[in-house]
């Protein structure tokens, strides 16, 4: 009979997140546009568009070579982090009209609408690469940075406006997701160069959406605002299927805030941040755990009922993630550690391949290939068994 992989041993988790490298590695790599192909099949890992790409896949490439290299993994990490690097530097970014294109055909711009979600991730990805060394990563740092915080950081309210278009014209929606990414960002951009500024931005996020806004909804965190910062609590409710947007509170992001409210704890005294961490890991599986098939319910009510029933990877790897962050101080966390490792293993992860599918339904069959512009180069489960290796080393 075989027993289940301990993950509380380093060299387990570092072997899941080399299978996942390995994964994507050197199909990945693109020599005649440059950058990254991020479209593989999940299953048999071919590439099925060879063109397009995205922002977000980019510097999530970025971050995840960047990660391989940290942790000494596979030789070939440093040279895919610093190809994608050159990539992001010198084709997603726009020089004219200084930000980063969202989406390219090749090198040629398909979408350039500037978006928070998408410049975090290169603010995440680039402080990744300073940790590890990685030429010119310094200088992308403080770009990203310098755009977030002329074009997006909303100082009256604390957060950031969600997107603009190519000339700079913001928009009037304000949304969680992007702040939460950016708070993420922020965090990793302190802990790589020890600069109070990342560090204070991080926290002024987190204490807006978590502490402040999360209070108008009984602790609950919304992902949809006006302008001002008001809930937004129709928005898209015709559209529960957005790809970025949808409606209805997500449990995964419950669980992600956690994380980044336990990781924040461990660089400021305040007493709220680690009771509210507990407090969000606690309402995902509440309000978003299926006691019937296991897995997250993608959204649910405010009532905690099930709006969309699928069954996403990436909650399951957040709060992966989380668990290991709160086991420190309480146990039972580490119970669900583990069940969720165990959840992911029969469920998500590839036996044959190391990479993690996208989505389920929600009694876990698969309805077909997930074959859009994919945003997601394993960085999900790579990051949170990253996190997870911090606790246990």
């Amino acid at each position: 009979m075989m027993t289940s992989p301990n993950y509380h041993d380093p060299w387990v988790l570092r072997q899941q997140m080399h299978r996942v490298l390995n994964f994507y590695y050197p199909d990945c790599i693109d020599n005649r546009y440059g950058g990254y192909i991020a479209q593989l099949d999940e299953r048999d890992g071919f590439v099925y568009d060879g063109r397009t790409k995205h922002l977000v896949a980019t510097a999530r490439a970025v971050h995840n070579f960047s990660v391989g290299t940290l942790i000494d993994g596979p030789v070939w990490c440093r040279a895919a982090a610093e190809h994608g690097l050159q990539f992001l530097s010198n084709h997603h970014w726009d020089e004219a009209n200084k930000g980063y294109d969202w989406l390219l055909e090749g090198r040629n711009t398909a979408d350039a609408t500037r978006f928070c979600y998408g410049h975090a991730f290169v603010l995440l990805a680039a402080a990744r690469a300073v940790e590890a060394g990685i030429p010119g990563a310094s200088d992308e740092l403080e770009r990203s940075f310098d755009v977030i915080d002329d074009r997006f950081w909303e100082p009256e309210h604390g957060l950031c406006a969600d997107r603009a278009d190519e000339c700079w014209d913001i928009a009037t929606y304000r949304g969680q997701n992007a702040n939460m990414h950016a708070c993420e960002a922020f965090i990793a951009a302190y802990e790589a160069t020890e600069e109070k500024r990342y560090l204070d931005r991080a926290y002024s996020i987190a204490e807006g959406l978590a502490k402040t806004l999360a209070a108008e909804t009984d602790g609950k965190i919304w992902e949809h605002y006006d302008r001002n910062w008001g809930h937004d609590m129709s928005y898209n409710e015709d559209e529960p299927r957005h790809q970025f947007r949808p409606w209805g509170y997500q449990p995964g992001h419950h669980a992600e805030w956690s994380k980044l409210l336990s990781t924040l704890a461990t660089h400021r005294s305040e007493s709220w941040l680690q009771p509210t961490a507990r407090d969000l890991f606690n309402i995902a599986i509440e309000d978003g755990w299926d006691d019937d098939y296991g897995g997250f319910y993608y959204t649910v009510d405010s009532d905690g009922q099930p709006v969309i029933p699928d069954k996403y990877s990436w909650p399951v790897t957040e709060a992966i993630g989380a668990a290991a962050l709160l086991g420190r101080t309480d146990e039972q966390y580490l119970d669900w550690y583990d069940r969720l490792w165990e959840y992911a293993a029969r469920h998500f992860i590839d036996p044959n391949h190391g990479n993690w599918y996208e989505r389920l339904t929600r009694e876990h069959k698969r309805d077909g290939p997930n074959r859009g512009v994919a945003v997601e180069p394993g960085y999900h489960p790579l990051n949170n068994a990253y996190v997870a290796l911090d606790v246990v080393e």
